[in-house]
């Protein structure tokens, strides 16, 4: 049987979170409208999003926009330059690790101090979950959706690494079908 540990699931979680924001941007930047941070973060159980102030919800927004066409690429991006531009971001990063155990998380890792500015807690976790990963898998687990009309970033789990699609089930549904529909036309 496959077992995770509590850090597994804290890195897999932090990383899908990630995801979910570079692709929430990618998307905001094209339309030019604004991402909804505060929400995605809520979501993903960052459990101070939804009292963190405008103002760090906005540096959030601001640092993972610097950050996002590197984060795009990441299915694409060799493991040695991705190390070098983690390590140059995590060299600006006050770190000061501590285990925690809060609001029913269980005992994990808080990258930054109790009083560090939210903006600066996520930041971190998102370096750091990267960092761990990339160490133990390379950038072999990020890859880009396979549907036609798609170019969504997702975070692949799975344990053979068979993942496809990203989150939006209408990808590997329209797919999916029109597959079906080609072939029901050749026979």
């Amino acid at each position: 049987m496959y077992v995770t540990s509590g850090h597994d699931t804290e890195i897999r979680l932090t990383l899908e979170a990630m995801v979910d924001l570079v692709n929430a941007l990618s998307d905001a930047r094209e339309s030019g409208e604004r991402a909804d941070v505060r929400g995605l973060l809520d979501s993903h159980g960052f459990t101070k999003a939804n009292s963190a102030s405008a103002a760090s919800i906005e540096r959030v927004e601001s640092r993972m926009n610097e950050l996002l066409d590197k984060l795009a690429t990441l299915a694409t991006s060799e493991p040695q330059p991705t190390v070098q531009w983690i390590n140059r971001e995590l060299a600006d990063l006050h770190i000061t690790p501590s285990l925690t155990d809060h609001d029913g998380a269980g005992l994990h890792i808080h990258w930054t101090s109790e009083s560090a500015a939210f903006d600066q807690q996520v930041i971190a976790d998102v370096l750091m979950a990267l960092g761990q990963d990339i160490c133990d898998h390379g950038t072999g687990r990020f890859g880009t959706c396979a549907a036609a009309t798609c170019d969504h970033l997702f975070y692949d789990a799975t344990r053979n690494g068979s993942r496809r699609f990203c989150a939006d089930p209408r990808c590997a549904s329209r797919t999916h079908t029109a597959d079906h529909r080609a072939r029901q036309r050749s026979t």
